[in-house]
Parts: structure tokens; C-alpha cells; sequence
């Protein structure tokens, strides 16, 4: 297959699945293995998760202004930021000193991301389930040590095929956050996580990537822009309404099936 054909499949895989609790980095990377593709230093499954930033900064925009300009005068703004970046902190100094691990052995293991796309499709199962207690409603007022347990169970999603939405969204409900309030939040976190991912793996590839490469991760962006506007805008409600067992079906079906085409020797 084309190689601008499977960057752009790839792109929109990558839209469908970010802010949904099933993995995108585990998806598109068994996509990728798949369809034979291979990109340098897998710079394009990381760089393409911009488009998914800018659609997320693109629907939340008025809101984040208002915040930015409310913070000056407001100390409920300026908690609420205060919340993003301490979530966000554990991701930095994990990610810098995990991060070519991460890229040169998990990524490349296929068998470690069907595993954990079951174990965590078997968790979203349980958890959707379970009566937890709620005590945060607004994902824009979580306490700051909250926020933080939160930013530090995020890690876990370093291991492809956990989820970083699964990791946030369930360690927030289990810290008392609603359904609702969880997945907003980790929509917030997600900006400066994913903005930081991109911007510290361009640089560490920049001495590697082509012009081809680079065409490749244009045309994967521009469509994870498009698919997840989508996802963002439809989100909130569908969790509200059905929760996270169609997510962790999803994940189980994706695992088993990739499991299977292992073992036939795929």
C-alpha cells in the first residue's frame, strides 16, 4: 500500500482513538505493523498526535481563553492551571528519562500492546461497573493533590496499548471524579502532555527525518485534526449516557484479534 495512504489512515485511527480510552499510540502502532509501515525513529506515531492537540485547543478554545484572562483575578482559574501543569509535571520528568526505552523496545513490541489493550479493556469492564463515589463534578475545580495522583497514574500509559485517556480517566474516577468530570479533565491534560511529547520527540529526531518523513507526518496530521474534532465534540455525551464498556469491549476485540494474528506468525 501507498505510503501517503497508510499515513493518512493512520492519521484518522490516530483522530478516532486519542481522547477515547483504547489506546491511540497502541493502535496505530499495530496498524503500522501490519501494513508494514515504518517511520524514523517512530517520530510520525508521536509528531501526529499535534492534530489532535489542535482540534482539542480548537473546541475548548473560548473557554481557555477565558480562563487565561480570568487568572490574573481569579483564584479559581488560577487553580484550575495551577491542577493541568502539576498533573502534567510527572509526565515530564518520566518521560524525558524513560523516553528512548520507550521508543526503541515497548513500541516495537506488538505481543506487550495486545496485552495491555486486554488488561485495560478488562479494568474499563470493572470500573464502569463499580458504584464508586462521587465527590468532583467539575473537572475545572479537582484539588491539587488530586490532580497530581492523577498526573502520576498517567505515566502508566507510557507502556503502548494502555491508554493515556484510560489511565487519566480511570484514576480520576477512582480519586472521585464523575464520568463526565474525568474525561473533561483528561481532555485538559492531554494539551500539554501531548504538546510536550511532540515537541521533545521532533527534537530528538530532527537530525534523522527526512523530507519524505515530514511529508508523510503532514499529511497523518491534518487527518488525526479532522477525525478528532469528531471524537471531541461527541464525547462528553456518549460517556454520560452509555459510560466505558463499549471502550473496553472494544479494546478486548483488538486485543484477542491481534493476539491471534501473532500466533498465526503475522
Amino acid at each position: 500500500m501507498n505510503d501517503t495512504l497508510v499515513a493518512a489512515l493512520l492519521g484518522l485511527l490516530e483522530g478516532l482513538t486519542e481522547f477515547i480510552p483504547v489506546s491511540s499510540t497502541g493502535h496505530v502502532l499495530l496498524a503500522g505493523h501490519f501494513l508494514g509501515f515504518e517511520s524514523t525513529g517512530k517520530a510520525f506515531e508521536v509528531v501526529i498526535q499535534l492534530g489532535a492537540i489542535l482540534a482539542i485547543l480548537g473546541v475548548y478554545a473560548k473557554r481557555l481563553i477565558g480562563v487565561f484572562a480570568a487568572a490574573p483575578h481569579d483564584p479559581a482559574a488560577r487553580r484550575f492551571i495551577g491542577s493541568v501543569l502539576l498533573a502534567f509535571l510527572p509526565a515530564v520528568v518520566i518521560g524525558v528519562m524513560a523516553h528512548d526505552f520507550i521508543k526503541t523496545v515497548l513500541f516495537e513490541t506488538p505481543l506487550l500492546i495486545a496485552v495491555m489493550l486486554l488488561v485495560g479493556g478488562l479494568i474499563l469492564l470493572i470500573v464502569d461497573r463499580m458504584n464508586l463515589p462521587v465527590t468532583h463534578d467539575d473537572a475545572m475545580d479537582l484539588p491539587l493533590g488530586m490532580a497530581f495522583k492523577i498526573g502520576v497514574i498517567q505515566c502508566l500509559a507510557m507502556v503502548p496499548g494502555v491508554s493515556r485517556s484510560g489511565a487519566t480517566i480511570v484514576g480520576a474516577m477512582a480519586l472521585g471524579a464523575s464520568k463526565r468530570a474525568a474525561a473533561e479533565f483528561s481532555f485538559f491534560l492531554s494539551m500539554p502532555t501531548m504538546a510536550g511529547a511532540f515537541a521533545y520527540d521532533l527534537y530528538k529526531n530532527r537530525d534523522v527525518l527526512s523530507a519524505a518523513d515530514l511529508n508523510l507526518i503532514a499529511v497523518g496530521f491534518v487527518m488525526a485534526f479532522i477525525s478528532a474534532i469528531f471524537v471531541v465534540r461527541g464525547l462528553l455525551a456518549f460517556v454520560s449516557k452509555h459510560g466505558y464498556a463499549p471502550f473496553g469491549w472494544w479494546r478486548i476485540i483488538v486485543g484477542g484479534a491481534v493476539l491471534i494474528a501473532i500466533a498465526l506468525g503475522y
